[in-house]
């Protein structure tokens, strides 16, 4: 990569606190500056004060439907759309006031003043945060009648919709107005674009000048003003549930994440910045390779860097430097860095935006540290200062931004509707290179990503491999295998206004016969990128750049559960479909006979412990399902109808009798959540609760991947954890820490061997069937895998890793030594099991769950705490 980009500065990665630090080296200097913006990991080990505590309500509020919008929406009116908030309480205890910024119960009240300040002003509210406050989202743009307003609806959907006939269309080139998204503060303790916002919405409000009233007549300018309110208030990065935010966009596990679709989709911005610190010289992507391979790259780079050097001019021209206030220099990775900060996942928000048709993102780092360590050791003058500085520096890229927007509005128009008549003609994508893209200088053949799009995906109606539902009966086909599973993938891809059909017969394509009720996705539609980085495999990427910034292998069609079969190509005029709107319900149970449910999916999971914890009795099957009692149809009725779960007639009696299982559990913030979701009884533990003092009376399971060390425990803890194993209490242990855990408590005999530590993602595995793992897909997810050897006698291994290279996409490389690599975990035992004394134990070395991602692997977690229980 030094071919394209000699001068530019090499990333260095080291490791610190648990954590992945960049590190830009600049050339000819003898020392490296570390960026002080951590990759939050969710697999490592975080320390005995780092266990997930979130409450339960945040959780029961991310669950429920915390992200839909409470202003009604703006069906039939036009702007400005007015409303009076009603301020929360004041809190003197909001770490924003110490930084001379806007706390946020200050908000509303600024949001109400200037809403009286002209008619350019528009307040809505987006949703509510995971700890329940409002998400402000607000509208900047010259007045609309309702009438105009819905003239502008309409010219939005053809684009997206008919984009050939929208690129020729006048009206559009002369009058559509170019929405600009503005995101802020998605990071708790990255408060400074708050203000900057509120600063520029207030000059905006009531400008008088030309250049602000031409921006308002041809613009809508939407601000997000603080995207986690949780943790602006706390001081934290994460929300109430401890979720990093910006990790979240494929999953939208949260409703913040959930909000920000619905403003992508609803107002589908040309144009977007989310607002971060803190990176000294300020960052502005576009970012280092590798980039997104369904993104139309060639589009967004002409934009993407064009806009990055209007911001770094602005920014510039503020004056500042770093003799006279400590700011250095702007950097734009893709020009000034080989790697290390890149767009592959579309996990975070820059990242996510472009699949629906933004074609110019930017994350942007302002400069000046005021979080963390330094919130707590430098004088409030001195982080006022520095607080100012990035208020400075963020309003000047959001103006610039504006700036660069309106100058362009016609191509960058014309490049969104580009972006979506690829999509839904099933064009070539474009591949970068100075000749594709003129004006950007140092392209390179490293830079170049692009992908086959198949010619269509299939989730077939029962569920299984090639659609095998012949022969079934017909009323019970859709409930075969992962019927569950794939209603909620389906349910997933409509979220994300990705276009779903379903087959009104049987049907051929690709060599395959499929049932009736199967479900298609046609990708020649104008959002086939964000399909298709959901659906596909995606790819191996080691060999392509050292280190990455965070995941690299996520696929929904691999992760989720359901069965997804890709078609490269075949004649679709021929399968008669329907377009679908949402999943058809699969909730059934069977009229006669006792009664067996699935546990292949987390919502099985958490029917089956509803109705544990209503009393009703359940008994485990050979292949990990429950079998319940005839009598229990009424209460499974019921869950079938709030679950959308399958109760089939069993064939079988059943065995051990299975229970309410309580679990005390020291995991990370997503297992912490996911646990919730499977509806499991939980007690959040750590190193620190159980040293003052923990009633085991409360657990039948002992949960741990993260913030308990047993060697760190006092000598009434260390007793009271050995007393609840030597009676019986389970253990399940995920990665290093649950592995050293049940090492140090001396269980059963099994080695945990470490893999890189920055290895990640989908990866292939061999189930060998039984309680735990019977009946699971054969992907799982890795982030910094482990395996088990020198396995004592009557430890069972539940599954292991592919022979030859497990790692289906993502990035796993072995370390300099030659260990820890793929080719080392080959074969090798990735989940195991057994007993020592009245103990039963399973250790995981794989992430079932991750970020509350990779639902197909939940219900293994969920078996091995029910039977160890």
């Amino acid at each position: 990569m030094g071919i394209s980009r000699p001068s530019s500065p090499v990333l260095v990665t080291t490791a610190a606190a648990g954590a992945l630090l960049l590190t830009a080296l600049a050339p000819g200097s003898a020392t490296a500056d570390p960026t002080p913006r951590p990759v939050t990991r969710e697999g490592s080990p975080l320390g005995a004060d780092r266990a997930a505590k979130a409450p339960r309500a945040a959780a029961d509020r991310a669950l429920g439907d915390a992200g839909a919008p409470e202003s009604g929406g703006g069906k039939g009116r036009g702007y400005p759309r007015e409303q009076r908030l009603d301020p929360p309480p004041e809190n003197p205890a909001d770490k924003s006031i110490k930084l001379g910024l806007t706390p946020y119960h200050g908000i509303a009240p600024k949001l109400n003043e200037l809403q009286r300040v002209g008619d350019r002003v528009s307040v809505e509210i987006a949703g509510r945060s995971a700890g329940g406050h409002q998400l402000y989202l607000v509208t900047v743009t010259a007045p609309e009648s309702a009438r105009e307003t819905a003239r502008q609806e309409r010219m939005r959907e053809r684009m997206e919709n008919a984009p050939a006939a929208a690129a020729k269309d006048e009206a559009i080139k002369s009058s559509y107005k170019t929405p600009v998204f503005i995101n802020n503060n998605i990071h708790g303790n990255e408060w400074e674009g708050t203000d900057a916002a509120l600063k520029l919405i207030e000059k905006l409000a009531g400008a008088k000048d030309a250049k602000s009233k031409d921006l308002l007549a041809h613009n809508r300018l939407y601000f997000n003003i603080t995207t986690n309110p949780d943790g602006r208030i706390a001081g934290t990065r994460a929300n109430a549930n401890g979720f990093d935010l910006n990790r979240d966009f494929i999953t939208a596990s949260q409703p913040e994440a959930r909000a920000v679709r619905r403003i992508a989709i609803d107002k589908q911005p040309a144009v977007m910045i989310d607002l971060h610190g803190y990176v000294n010289g300020t960052l502005i992507e576009p970012t280092t390779p590798p980039h997104g391979e369904n993104y139309e790259y060639d589009l967004f780079l002409k934009n993407a860097y064009a806009n990055a050097l209007g911001m770094e001019a602005a920014i510039k021209g503020l004056g500042y430097t770093e003799e006279k206030d400590g700011v250095q220099p702007p950097v734009i990775p893709f020009r000034d860095q080989q790697e290390g900060w890149d767009d592959w996942p579309p996990i975070f928000t820059p990242q996510y935006m472009p699949f629906h048709g933004a074609v110019a993102t930017h994350t942007i780092e302002f400069p000046m540290q005021v979080n963390n360590e330094e919130y707590d050791t430098q004088p409030v003058a001195e982080l006022r200062r520095r607080a100012a500085i990035n208020v400075d520096i963020a309003g000047a890229a959001m103006r610039a931004t504006l700036d660069y927007t309106d100058r362009h509005r016609r191509s960058v128009i014309a490049d969104q509707i580009e972006v979506f008549r690829r999509g839904a003609t099933g064009a070539e994508q474009v591949p970068v290179s100075e000749e594709t893209v003129p004006g950007v200088p140092g392209i390179g053949p490293e830079d170049v990503y692009t992908t086959e799009f198949p010619r269509a995906y299939v989730i077939p109606a029962d569920g299984v491999k090639g659609g095998r539902g012949q022969g079934v009966p017909p009323r019970f086909r859709q409930w075969g295998r992962s019927a569950t599973a794939a209603a909620r993938l389906v349910d997933h891809l409509l979220a994300n206004d990705v276009r779903v059909e379903r087959a009104k017969h049987s049907f051929r394509i690709g060599g395959r016969a499929y049932a009736k009720g199967s479900y298609v996705v046609d990708m020649h539609q104008p959002k086939r990128g964000l399909a298709n980085v959901m659906l596909a495999d995606g790819r191996d990427i080691s060999d392509k750049v050292s280190t990455m910034y965070d995941i690299s292998g996520w696929s929904l069609g691999r992760l989720w559960g359901a069965s997804v079969d890709s078609v490269k190509d075949g004649d679709l005029d021929g399968v008669p479909t329907r377009e679908v709107r949402a999943a058809s319900r699969v909730g059934h149970v069977a009229p006669r006979g006792n009664l067996r449910l699935r546990l292949d999916d987390p919502r099985e999971i958490a029917a089956l412990n509803s109705l544990l914890a209503q009393g009703v009795s359940a008994r485990g099957d050979r292949d990990g399902g429950a079998i319940l009692p005839s009598s229990a149809r009424r209460a499974a009725t019921a869950a079938a109808k709030k679950y959308d779960v399958a109760f089939d007639v069993a064939s079988a009696k059943g065995g051990a009798a299975l229970h309410r299982t309580r679990v005390a559990a020291a995991v990370t913030p997503g297992e912490l959540f996911a646990l919730r979701e499977m509806n499991f009884d939980v007690v959040p533990v750590s190193t620190d609760v159980l040293n003052a003092g923990f009633d085991w009376k409360k657990a039948d399971v002992l949960f741990v991947s993260a913030g308990l060390d047993r060697g760190e425990l006092n000598a009434a803890a260390k007793a009271g954890l050995d007393r609840f194993l030597a009676k019986g209490g389970g253990l399940v242990g995920r990665g290093a820490t649950g592995a050293a855990l049940n090492s140090d408590a001396e269980l059963i005999a099994a080695k945990p061997v470490e893999g890189n530590g920055d290895a990640n993602g989908v990866v292939r595995v061999t189930n060998s069937g039984g309680p735990v793992t019977g009946g699971a897909p054969g992907h799982s997810f890795v982030y910094a895998p482990t395996w088990f050897t020198d396995l004592g006698p009557g430890v069972r291994v539940e599954q292991k890793y592919g022979t030859g290279n497990p790692l289906l996409s993502g990035h796993w490389r072995a370390a300099p030594d030659g260990g820890g690599g793929p080719a080392a975990a080959a074969g090798r035992a990735s989940v195991v099991s057994g007993t020592a004394g009245r103990t039963h134990v399973v250790l995981f070395g794989t992430e079932p769950l991750f970020r509350d991602h990779p639902k197909g692997m939940f219900p293994q977690v969920g078996r091995a705490l029910l039977n160890v229980g």
